[in-house]
């Protein structure tokens, strides 16, 4: 009788701790594997089967250098990611399909055999994967304005990333920037909500496809709710930032107005992620903020997939560690990106629910939301990279894409005397500037590692060699990157602009042309019948005294791999196409912009308006006339 009732003890404390055996475990074919059952009913099948312990692992996400391998599995982690530079020791396609394949053959391992989601800031293509071709920039795409190529440009990413193994994209970028200086402004479409709207809705179909199970798809994810781009200068408390991760500081109306509408238009599009924002609105970090997660976004926009916080975003709300966990989930949050310390984020959160600090039906919330998503995504039938997308990686047909991109992207600012396009007989040229011959000048941040990096750091076409590619043999072309030359050329390019960064560490507070860019031009111009200026660079630069120099001046931002697409304007084989998404400062008194009340003439009007851009049928010479002569302002040569 004894040994009865301790067995039956035992019976009800493992009901108690739901930890019975799983119908999975007794029944071969449970609803949560057939892929016939709608998600719904595998959802529903799937979560009566989860211990407590196991829900709060579908909602960690941790970088892959932190994760130990073996906790994979016994501790049901949901979701991986590997940040800015996170690639395998080999970096090639094969070794990180072998890296993410390896962590998915753990979470496999896991008692229901849930997949995990892999994820990557592949924000201008799989950046982080040398081989990958890089497409421009958002700022350059939304010069271009192209939404039909920038859904190839995201069918593309998508294709590159299944080949390693990651379903997971953390993009489009959906902020409405106003005001420049910030560090990501290259990471957006423009300053104009409608046209962020459109470029970024565009990027999430191309990345999602028809539907999330579709061959070729991959998870898009809309970011960073709410009010990215709209943080004032000085508010941030991050590191030696400025206005990365600051506050945004408007009315309600305002947030709503000018930052809500491309989460709507996301979501109309299919989004089923969103991440939250580092930046604060209303005294609140936006990881705190139950009303704008749950009230608006889940609640009045019907968003019903699932919400993650930033990289460690949470540990930036007030309070001890404990209030941070609890104020985040019961604010709406369904998945963390710890990204690190996860022992400790699982057992605080199970310590917060079970005294009741976090209700159960929050946690059942969350985890039936990223259920759904692996579910719809058709995850649990195809976890695994696909060996056959590895020829698509570095494509001809993937660069052809990009070198469009490029050439809609570029913007011709002046185009004094018809100075462009150039002859391809033309007889000597010369070529000035680090960025004529450097890949990570041109490809900028998020470009193999987070902060980017500067030489020939995957294979791509630098602008030299496009231009070398694209001449005639009575063409001859010489470079000298700071512009010392002997004699003069007939043409003389200079490819100047702001090195790679990344995020706050970006954040500027003068604009202007650094000095070193600013004498290779100077220097040119005395060695160049015609001089043209070529400005990489992730937002408007202070340029009045090189556009005064110059015969031609095209803001090219951020093109990537395929500097052939800026020959090709160059050269007259493809039009200048792109309008700025950004009005241009004259000078820094004017940043950042009252757009309510902003002249449109005379010296307290921008240099050029958002929208501008010239065709090269025009011979227009722009000079910034409010600017004082200098000796840097010196006028061409005349021959």
């Amino acid at each position: 009788m004894k040994k009865l009732s301790i067995v039956l003890l035992a019976f009800i404390i493992a009901i108690l701790n739901n930890v019975l055996p799983s119908r999975g475990q007794i029944n071969d074919h449970p609803v949560y594997l057939d892929s016939t059952k709608p998600a719904a009913d595998r959802v529903s099948d799937l979560l009566a089967r989860m211990t407590l312990e196991e829900k709060i692992g579908q909602m960690t996400l941790v970088e892959k250098g932190a994760i130990t391998a073996d906790d994979i599995a016994p501790m049901g982690i949901g979701a991986l990611l590997s940040g800015g530079g996170g690639y395998p020791k080999t970096n090639n396609v094969n070794e990180w399909a072998k890296m993410v394949d390896g962590f998915q053959a753990r979470a496999l391992q896991s008692r229901l055999a849930i997949p995990i989601l892999y994820g990557v800031d592949a924000v201008h293509g799989h950046n982080n994967m040398y081989g990958s071709v890089i497409f421009p920039h958002n700022i350059g795409l939304g010069a271009a304005n192209d939404p039909a190529l920038i859904e190839q440009i995201g069918q593309a990413t998508a294709a590159e990333m299944i080949a390693s193994g990651i379903y997971w994209d953390y993009a489009p970028v959906v902020a409405v920037v106003q005001d420049i200086r910030w560090g990501r402004t290259y990471e957006s479409y423009g300053e104009n909500t409608a046209l962020v709207s459109s470029l970024s809705s565009a990027m999430i179909r191309g990345l999602q496809g028809k539907s999330l199970n579709a061959p070729g798809s991959v998870l898009a994810t809309a970011k960073h709710f709410i009010g990215d781009g709209g943080t004032k200068w000085g508010t941030s408390t991050t590191d030696n930032y400025k206005i990365d991760q600051g506050v945004t500081d408007v009315d309600e109306q305002t947030l709503r107005e000018k930052f809500l509408p491309p989460y709507a238009e996301a979501i109309k599009n299919g989004a089923q992620s969103i991440m939250v924002s580092f930046s604060s609105w209303g005294g609140l970090k936006m990881h705190a903020q139950k009303h704008l997660i749950t009230d608006v976004l889940k609640g009045e926009l019907g968003f019903s997939g699932f919400v993650v916080s930033d990289w460690q975003a949470i540990d930036q709300i007030p309070g001890s560690y404990d209030e941070q966990v609890q104020i985040s989930i019961n604010a709406g949050l369904d998945m963390i990106m710890v990204p690190t310390h996860y022992q400790r984020f699982i057992s605080t959160l199970l310590k917060a629910v079970q005294a009741g600090d976090i209700p159960v039906a929050r946690i059942d919330d969350a985890v039936k939301r990223i259920l759904t998503v692996k579910f719809e995504m058709g995850l649990f039938e195809h976890p695994t990279s696909n060996p056959s997308l590895v020829a698509a990686v570095g494509s001809d047909a993937h660069r052809t894409i990009a070198r469009k991109a490029v050439s809609e992207s570029a913007v011709l600012l002046q185009n004094n005397s018809g100075t462009l396009p150039l002859s391809k007989n033309i007889s000597t040229l010369y070529v000035a500037g680090l960025g004529a011959d450097n890949i990570g000048f041109q490809t900028g941040g998020w470009t193999i590692e987070w902060q980017g990096k500067l030489g020939n750091i995957t294979p791509g076409t630098t602008i030299l060699k496009a231009i070398q590619n694209t001449v005639s043999t009575k063409a001859t072309v010489t470079y000298e990157a700071q512009g010392q030359f002997d004699g003069i050329a007939d043409v003389g390019i200079a490819v100047v602009g702001e090195r790679p960064y990344a995020e706050g560490k970006g954040d500027q507070a003068d604009l202007s042309l650094n000095q070193t860019d600013a004498a290779v031009v100077a220097n040119l111009r005395q060695h160049s019948k015609k001089l043209i200026v070529i400005l990489l660079s992730g937002r408007p630069l202070i340029i009045g005294a090189q556009l005064n120099q110059s015969d031609a001046f095209i803001a090219a931002f951020l093109p990537g791999t395929e500097g052939q697409g800026l020959a090709d304007v160059l050269f007259g084989d493809q039009p200048f196409k792109g309008k700025l998404s950004f009005t241009w400062p004259r000078s820094m008194s004017q940043i950042p912009f009252n757009f309510t009340s902003l002249a449109t003439v005379g010296c307290d009007a921008p240099l050029f308006s958002y929208g501008y851009g010239l065709d090269a049928s025009s011979k227009t010479a722009v000079k910034d006339e409010c600017l004082k002569a200098t000796a840097a302002t010196a006028s061409p040569i005349n021959i």
